[in-house]
């Protein structure tokens, strides 16, 4: 198969150097800041674009899209007019109206689309779903999740903080990828409620979210995505019946990745508990690209499939309603 980039950006280098550890061949990149795409294209092959339309006339399968929000539905339709798969950056746009068209156009073609919640594939979070789906914890009752970090001089000035591009704060950044986990394990999401304040950048837009969301089986995700948490962090914990995971970490400055099982004794008491840590490189760039191949070549849908994006777009825009209408 065959890659090509539009965005060439930090994700836009990560998921080309994923694509040649996994054998695939970047022939195109494009970036409206034509050096960014040379720099890409020296690094790891292909021809450089100025107009991401170009990269759609080569013969590349899939296209990866890391744009600006405001984008990212216009060029993944773009892609799919031209026949072509797409990985297309969480959120996969500003709205979900936007991705529903998406969706169905991707459906009309029988082309994969697939959003990159490359969180899934991290080790500690494909452990804690096998655990999951194993039964170990028994039946679920609710997740936590923390995921912040706190910015950098200038921040407020930068397109996540402008609406007309970004659709949204924190909730849309961090926030997103903390709602499509809590789904992963707990399913739908039928009450949602929250509070978006802007404690700190002077923006328009939230610089915390904070969400409680309910399932029709009333499992529930508390969740808080920030950008003041002044030191990088990441924590997510399920509990169910039978036990309890907790992991903390991503790697580099969000801390060694580890994944902590207890499990409740019969006795109960202190529980029995197991620590798996994870202190190599992150592998789930490469991991994410490679369930797309799969779904590809297997002809279904991949894990992290539109569907499920647009599912967290519609959380996220009933979380929006009362800060923005």
């Amino acid at each position: 198969m065959k890659l090509a980039v539009i965005g060439c950006g930090l994700i836009g280098h990560k998921r080309a150097e994923a694509a040649i550890k996994l054998g695939l061949k970047v022939v195109a990149a494009a970036d409206l800041d034509l050096q960014r795409a040379e720099a890409l294209c020296a690094k790891f092959g292909g021809r450089s674009y100025s107009q991401p339309l170009e990269v759609l006339q080569t013969d590349a399968d899939i296209v990866n899209i890391a744009v600006t929000h405001d984008r990212l539905a216009y060029l993944a339709l773009e892609a799919i007019k031209a026949g072509k798969h797409v990985l297309l950056e969480k959120p996969g746009a500003k709205n979900a109206e936007q991705l529903a068209q998406v969706a169905a156009e991707s459906t009309r073609k029988n082309l994969k689309i697939k959003v990159g919640y490359n969180h899934r594939f991290h080790p500690s979070l494909i452990k804690a779903k096998q655990l999951v789906d194993s039964g170990a914890l028994g039946p679920l009752f609710y997740v936590r999740g923390r995921y912040g970090h706190g910015g950098r001089i200038g921040y407020e000035k930068e397109w996540r903080m402008d609406r007309e591009i970004s659709g949204g704060g924190e909730l849309l950044d961090q926030g997103s990828h903390l709602i499509d986990l809590a789904g992963w394990f707990l399913g739908d999401f039928v009450k949602i409620t929250g509070h978006l304040p802007t404690f700190f950048w002077p923006a328009k837009v939230e610089d915390n979210a904070f969400m409680l969301l309910t399932t029709i089986n009333g499992g529930c995700a508390m969740l808080h995505a920030t950008w003041t948490e002044w030191r990088n962090m990441f924590s997510f914990e399920i509990t169910g019946r039978d036990g309890k995971i907790a992991i903390d970490g991503l790697g580099g400055s969000y801390g060694t990745e580890q994944l902590a099982f207890y499990r409740m004794l019969p006795t109960m008491g202190p529980p029995e508990t197991t620590i798996w840590q994870y202190p190599f490189p992150d592998r789930s760039w490469e991991l994410e690209m490679s369930e797309l191949m799969a779904a590809i070549e297997e002809d279904r849908k991949p894990i992290g499939s539109v569907d499920e994006a647009l599912k967290v777009l519609k959380v996220i825009e009933q979380l929006y309603k009362p800060k923005f209408d």
